[in-house]
């Protein structure tokens, strides 16, 4: 008895030590906003919105220590449309669209396996005021319209350096797995650099496919090809925080002549309380061998209630000469978002 006691015992010191070396988390966001909206192109339309500053999702993430300086991780992480109660961004988006991948870390950095941020991503988001608003930051919606794909990758590999004197980069190769092609896949990489008040990107990626459930996606490898790259910088006089990008992109049109655009954003945060941030930015996308020219400019007021909680405020104009009715528009915001 005194031995089963003893094994016990033992068995519950290891549960507890392995409970103590893992841990899952469940977090997500939920942002919703009311406003007027009119875009170049399209009518006005009144409503109630979801993702106003951030896309709404929910996910769960997870690490486990493996000792001698290794970790394991996991995430796994879904968008919806809390307007609707609708999963996803819209309608045919993969369900786990924001995360689906397993990783390796340690001394080495990390190696990372599944779908993902793809490159341009997180310089897109870091560099303009707006961060990774879909609704009214300029920089962003400039972006998703010259993106050499989607905003993630699936299928993809990434290899992460470690961080050395505030400079890390990201590897980045998206599988076509499309049998008898060697061809049909994306690659990319980014390069961030950051100390103290400055910070740089750099980033290219070339597509050769889209994504499952993006009107892009095709499973021959033709018809579709996409290069883009932007550099990018932000310095914070503590007072103001300047943001500036500069990117091309190219489409080739396999026989027709290829589309290039360049597309430059500037933008600012003023801290104007010790909760609030006033925000401004602008980013323009000319069309090459063209006069086709897209303008976006947006000002905005976010307020932070908490560390969690935030509302917010934008009004946005977007000219677009290409279209050929509504060629300008004026949208209105008003929001609050949530973390959890």
């Amino acid at each position: 008895m005194k031995k089963s006691l003893i094994a016990f015992g033992a068995a519950l010191a290891c549960m507890g030590a392995a409970q103590a070396q893992s841990n899952v988390q469940l977090s997500g966001l939920v942002d919703m906003y009311a406003g007027s909206m009119k875009t170049a192109g399209k009518e006005r339309t009144s409503q109630v919105g979801s993702g106003g500053m951030t896309t709404s999702w929910w996910g769960m993430n997870g690490t486990e220590d493996l000792g001698n300086g290794l970790k394991v991780g996991f995430a796994l992480g879904a968008f919806f449309r809390g307007d609707t109660g609708t999963p996803g961004r819209f309608d045919g988006d993969t369900f786990f669209a924001r995360d689906a991948n397993v990783s390796l870390s340690g001394g080495f950095g990390s190696v990372k396996l599944g779908r993902s941020m793809a490159p341009n991503f997180l310089p897109t988001i870091l560099f303009n005021p707006f961060g990774d608003s879909f609704t009214v930051s300029p920089l962003v919606l400039h972006a998703v319209g010259n993106n050499a794909a989607d905003t993630g990758w699936s299928n993809q590999i990434t290899y992460s350096t470690p961080t050395f004197a505030g400079l890390r980069a990201n590897l980045q190769y998206q599988f076509g797995e499309q049998a008898g092609s060697t061809g049909t896949n994306n690659v990319g990489a980014n390069l961030f650099y950051n100390q103290g008040p400055l910070a740089l990107t750099a980033v290219y990626e070339q597509a050769d496919i889209g994504n499952p459930g993006l009107a892009n996606y095709n499973t021959t490898g033709t018809g579709y090809s996409k290069s883009k790259w932007m550099l990018g910088g932000s310095y914070d006089f503590s007072v103001v925080k300047l943001y500036a990008t500069y990117g091309q992109s190219e489409q080739d049109n396999f026989g027709a002549a290829d589309v290039q655009k360049k597309t430059y954003s500037l933008g600012l945060d003023v801290p104007v309380t010790k909760a609030g941030t006033f925000k401004a930015a602008v980013a323009q996308t000319k069309t090459d061998n063209t006069d086709l020219k897209w303008t976006t400019a947006t000002l905005g007021y976010d307020h932070f209630l908490s560390k969690r909680t935030d509302v917010y405020s934008a009004v946005m104009y977007d000219k677009d000469n290409s279209k050929v009715q509504n060629k300008s528009g004026t949208s209105l915001a008003v929001g609050i978002r949530h973390r959890f």
